[in-house]
């Protein structure tokens, strides 16, 4: 069964990672199930943006990138406050060793800060907010929902659902057809959607 390590650190935004957490661990629409594994700078609890308290499954220094397949890390106050270095680090080894890393939110604003969008293209919730950090990668800046560049995803606040798919599509867990009928469900409530999501 393939991982996906989830890094939770307190005030992380439980809903911008919660549709591809589900959507990973059930796999429902894709028939592939996966194995989440919190990941913490220890293994004391934290508590989430919605107020809940969360134990990690593993600390930091226990992680090693060749043992998972896909790195998430959801926004938090703590990349505002030019925190999370730790996770950034963690980003660009899994980077390094060819594993996807999903980022979304105020992530993407601690992997600007630590130079990895320097060279990739990317998004988050505005240009102007990842120029706040004084790095170099603006020019490789989309204006889109969600954006792959090999193996780093990042999104927007406003795009759980497009994070999720863009995610799903880089892993190579469903087709086109597929992913268009997730997003027509749960973004645009489109009910002719539903009898393809679930076919």
């Amino acid at each position: 069964m393939k991982t996906a390590y989830a890094a939770v650190y307190d005030t992380w935004a439980d809903w911008e990672i919660g549709h591809l957490l589900v959507e990973l661990r059930t796999g429902r629409f894709t028939g592939v199930p996966w194995q989440v594994v919190t990941v913490g700078e220890s293994r004391e609890p934290v508590v989430t943006m919605g107020g809940l308290r969360v134990v990690p499954d593993l600390a930091l220094a226990d992680v090693e990138p060749d043992d998972g397949d896909l790195l998430v890390l959801a926004g938090s106050g703590l990349w505002d406050t030019g925190q999370g270095d730790t996770f950034a680090k963690l980003a660009q080894r899994f980077l390094d060793s060819g594993i996807p890393v999903a980022a979304i939110c105020g992530a993407t604003a601690g992997l600007a800060r630590a130079g990895v969008l320097d060279e990739r293209k990317h998004t988050s919730a505005a240009k102007e907010y990842l120029q706040a950090t004084g790095y170099q990668g603006s020019d490789n800046y989309l204006d889109e929902r969600a954006v792959v560049d090999g193996d780093l995803i990042t999104a927007g606040p406003d795009a759980p659902v497009q994070f999720a798919r863009a995610t799903l599509q880089r892993l190579g867990l469903a087709d086109e057809r597929k992913l268009d009928a997730y997003e027509g469900v749960f973004h645009r409530a489109d009910p002719a959607a539903y009898p393809i999501l679930v076919g």
